[in-house]
């Protein structure tokens, strides 16, 4: 499919300009496939949006939604490393309290610092600004067993 995308992409480029087609297509070629960034779900509501080997994590609106009014949340360390389906942290709101997943394996690169004074930034921005870590991914073939978005709709109307 990767390739398929690739030559698409190739062959519009080439409508648009052929020096830029021809770079493009040979740096399809060394890299064997062009890659974009993809998000994808766990049924326990986080999300994971992939750019190279970085995922962007966090609970998704669904989430959110469902626990009401966030008031603390607890990250992890960065270079702190997790195993899928480890707790990473937790989530706290006026409802509930609930642990927060990681939907791959890998090596915290980044956590969202705001997230530390603003907690409600989650309930207004569940996933953009309101991510919780960045994980330098161990093991790419997880993501083959995650949710994608038509799945993740799905899942979340059966739970409504």
């Amino acid at each position: 499919m990767a390739s398929s995308v690739a030559t698409i992409m190739i062959r519009t480029a080439a409508r648009q300009s052929p020096a830029f087609a021809t770079k493009l297509s040979s740096s399809a070629l060394r890299f064997g496939s062009i890659r974009f960034a993809s998000t994808y779900y766990t049924p326990a509501h986080e999300y994971v949006k992939v750019d190279g080997q970085t995922a962007t994590c966090g609970i998704t609106d669904f989430a959110q939604a469902q626990l009401g009014d966030i008031v603390f949340i607890d990250l992890p360390d960065v270079d702190d490393e997790f195993e899928i389906s480890e707790s990473i942290g937790s989530v706290e709101s006026v409802k509930a309290a609930s642990d927060v997943y990681a939907p791959v394996s890998g090596k915290i690169v980044a956590i969202n610092e705001v997230l530390s004074d603003e907690p409600g930034v989650v309930n207004t921005s569940a996933e953009e600004d309101g991510w919780f870590v960045k994980i330098e991914m161990s093991n790419e073939e997880e993501l083959k067993d995650l949710l994608d978005e038509e799945a993740y709709k799905k899942h979340c109307e059966e739970e409504a």
